[in-house]
């Protein structure tokens, strides 16, 4: 990459009412999907666990780009047939294919404090960063 050139990271907030937040890079292991998504923000949801992940249905109908069939802690993702996003914080591995959308990168901690029925909310983080000179 040429030096200073502007890079846009996609970052964003996650919230779970009353129990803190975590922040996440999103990444392009699903462009398309990554960026629909994005553009959706913010949005709200009402948390679910299964295992160590949590989820929540999301507004948004779209086909799987490059799904995959694993999870790590940390990663967070679109589940097409709820549709759903998800956050995994521990060895839980996805019911089905996930497209991935980003890890966290802070905060995942927050995530075994969730409870069913949490709020969650999503919010936009705009974060530039520049090429090393």
């Amino acid at each position: 990459m040429p030096c200073g050139v502007k890079v846009i990271m996609r970052m964003i907030e996650i919230e779970i009412a009353g129990k803190g937040k975590a922040i996440a890079r999103l990444d392009e292991r699903n462009p398309a999907i990554g960026e629909a998504f994005y553009a959706a923000l913010p949005m709200q949801g009402t948390a679910s666990l299964w295992g160590e992940e949590v989820y929540f249905d999301v507004p948004l109908q779209m086909t799987d780009e490059n799904p995959s069939p694993t999870a790590e802690a940390g990663d967070i993702c679109y589940w097409s047939p709820g549709p759903a996003f998800c956050i995994f914080f521990g060895k839980t591995q996805p019911y089905s294919a996930v497209n991935h959308l980003g890890r966290v990168t802070r905060g995942l901690e927050i995530f075994r404090k969730a409870k069913a029925g949490d709020r969650i909310v999503l919010r936009r983080i705009l974060a530039d960063a520049f090429s090393p000179s």
